[in-house]
């Protein structure tokens, strides 16, 4: 396995594991949790999680990718992969060319009327607390 995907199953496990204390808090005020989605970039990771690979020296990684995939078969997480340039967390680590920051730019950033409407807001509501 590539340092890559350790690092991914690393980033993963640490993720999985704040989320579970989200989701059992979640559940104890009432509110049933589906399976929670992680999105991931690396394919081998997310092969060694849901079991379509199989890694020969998986020693270090153990107990990592076996509490994943226990925690996806128990359908607390649904971990997928999904390409970096459709993968929004990628767009601020990866070099992409001219063309993707032009596509995605309006995903990511808010528009000027956006702003403007709740700057407006933010004022009127301070006012209201005055």
């Amino acid at each position: 396995m590539t340092s890559a995907a350790e690092a991914e199953l690393a980033g993963l496990y640490i993720n999985a594991k704040e989320a579970i204390y989200i989701r059992l808090i979640l559940q104890q005020l009432g509110h049933p949790q589906p399976a929670t989605p992680i999105q991931t970039d690396n394919s081998t990771a997310e092969g060694v999680i849901n079991s379509k690979v199989q890694p020969k020296r998986t020693k270090a990684m153990d107990m990592r990718f076996h509490w994943l995939r226990d925690r996806e078969t128990l359908k607390q997480f649904r971990i997928y992969w999904r390409p970096g340039r459709m993968n929004y967390a990628d767009y601020w680590t990866k070099h992409h060319p001219a063309a993707h920051h032009r596509n995605i730019r309006p995903e990511i950033l808010s528009s000027p009327s956006v702003i403007t409407e709740l700057n407006q807001r933010k004022k009127e509501v301070s006012a209201r607390v005055c």
